[in-house]
């Protein structure tokens, strides 16, 4: 068979890292992050957070291939916010919505449950 072993989809090799940055030569304050093993799902989430920023000039995403586990988010920020500051910022703040969003859906959890009894 063609296809690749389902495990590839989401461990990393040996010297794999799990971001790689690259910044862009002929656009200033621009950079693309290169996430492996990750699809629509991170890239779609990290480009929302990244365009409520208002010092983020552009942010898009692209998965190269279906086969390969990879997102290239590019980024691009205003001159006195690098987009490695954008990129850090757009993910702590997604894990403190992440986060009060799961603390939310326990405690209506624990309501529903103490309404039942």
């Amino acid at each position: 068979m063609n296809a690749p072993p389902t495990f590839e989809s989401f461990l990393l090799l040996d010297g794999e890292k799990k971001i790689v940055m690259e910044k862009d030569t002929k656009v200033p304050n621009a950079a693309s992050f290169i996430i492996n093993k990750e699809d629509h799902s991170l890239g779609n989430l990290l480009r929302g957070q990244l365009l409520r920023d208002p010092q983020v000039l552009f942010a898009g995403y692209k998965v190269p291939h279906p086969l390969e586990h990879r997102v290239v988010l590019r980024v691009q920020t205003t001159s006195e916010y690098s987009p490695q500051e954008a990129f850090s910022n757009a993910i702590t703040d997604l894990i403190s919505e992440i986060s009060l969003l799961e603390e939310r859906f326990k405690d209506s959890v624990k309501e529903k449950k103490d309404s039942a009894e």
